[in-house]
């Protein structure tokens, strides 16, 4: 594998930040929706959930 070095202008315009601001927006918006989604859930009058795997969740009032 050949590793060609970036030049000074290559690195100047290269803005690491980018990614990680990106995911870290991402995981906010994942876990506010999943926040709203389980409170939704487990605040309702009864539910029923089947998971992958044979998971079975009921309540009710």
């Amino acid at each position: 594998m050949n590793i060609t070095p970036l030049s000074q202008k290559e690195m100047e315009e290269a803005r690491p930040g980018e990614a990680l601001t990106l995911t870290t927006v991402f995981v906010v918006f994942t876990v506010v929706i999943l926040t709203v989604v389980a409170y939704r859930l487990f605040l309702s009058g009864d539910s029923k959930i089947t998971l992958p795997g044979g998971y079975k969740f009921e309540w009710g009032d």
